[in-house]
């Protein structure tokens, strides 16, 4: 488990297993950013998510490179980046997609005290 307050870098399929299930047990949300090196979109949104995994250290960040893990990106039905997915014990509650912030802090306010 890493530290309270950071985003978790999900880079094989046993990581992204391993990270999913402790924070399905936690019953805590997950709020996953489904990213790519070479988005623009997703490289501007790095620092907010940072900082909203510092700010909300309730909540379990996890970041996926979908050139990296290609099929979980498609188990989870990723088409554009930054695509973010908000899960509660391993179900879907919710998706923004884009680069929306306000939308990102408001989903993860919502689902984070449910």
């Amino acid at each position: 488990m890493a530290e309270e307050g950071a985003v978790i870098g999900c880079h094989t399929l046993d990581e992204w297993k391993r990270q999913l299930e402790s924070a399905n047990e936690s019953k805590k949300l997950v709020v996953v950013d489904f990213t790519a090196s070479w988005c623009g979109p997703c490289r501007m949104m790095a620092p907010i998510f940072a900082d909203l995994a510092k700010r909300f250290i309730n909540v379990v960040f996890l970041k996926v490179d979908v050139d990296e893990l290609r099929t979980v990106a498609e188990e989870w039905e990723i088409e554009a980046m930054p695509t973010f997915i908000y899960l509660k014990e391993g179900r879907l509650v919710d998706k923004t997609v884009g680069a929306v912030k306000d939308e990102l802090l408001k989903k993860i306010d919502l689902h984070s005290t449910k």
